[in-house]
């Protein structure tokens, strides 16, 4: 959906990937190093390809917060997030092998959730369940209510991938656009 916004001719591939952690790895090392790994595993197979990688963690009290994968689990963490900051790091990985272009971009997004009371968490997970989101919501969808504010350089981060910045790369790797 963000990269149709782009105006591009694209293919999605689902590059298998180790996504395990390495010990002592920082959040903002990890999602860096699976963005890049998601793009060159398909970089070496599409070799004239601009390859886009991209991967995405949360963050609460210096911890990388999963999905759910459960209603219990998604309250759970809806309710220890009420009234704090959640990070989500976002980072993007562009590589062409037959060029040897690689750049990539890791964006810090800060999201500000309101007080939220048991009877609106219930409520916003039985009509969302977000029990596959990292966070246990859709910021592209209801999940907005849940939040006071948002903090980031774009917008489209906190989604899944940061355009602005996507875009910038792609240029600098000879694309045109607008």
């Amino acid at each position: 959906m963000l990269l149709q916004r782009l105006m591009l001719p694209y293919k999605c591939c689902s590059p298998e990937i180790d996504e395990t952690p390495h010990p002592g790895e920082s959040p903002a090392d990890l999602v860096t190093r699976l963005a890049e790994e998601k793009a060159a595993s398909v970089a070496s197979e599409q070799a004239d390809a601009l390859v886009i990688g991209s991967d995405q963690l949360a963050v609460f009290d210096g911890q990388v917060i999963g999905k759910p994968g459960s209603h219990s689990a998604a309250h759970a963490q809806l309710t220890s997030f009420s009234g704090q900051i959640v990070e989500f790091l976002t980072a993007v990985s562009v590589q062409c092998r037959a060029s040897g272009f690689s750049e990539h971009y890791i964006d810090c997004t800060q999201v500000y959730f309101r007080k939220l009371q048991a009877a609106e968490i219930e409520r916003y997970l039985q009509q969302e369940k977000p029990y596959d989101c990292a966070g246990s919501f859709k910021s592209e969808r209801l999940g907005i209510v849940l939040f006071e504010r948002i903090c980031s350089e774009d917008p489209t981060a906190l989604i899944g991938l940061p355009l602005i910045q996507t875009a910038a790369i792609l240029r600098r790797a000879g694309l045109v656009l607008p």
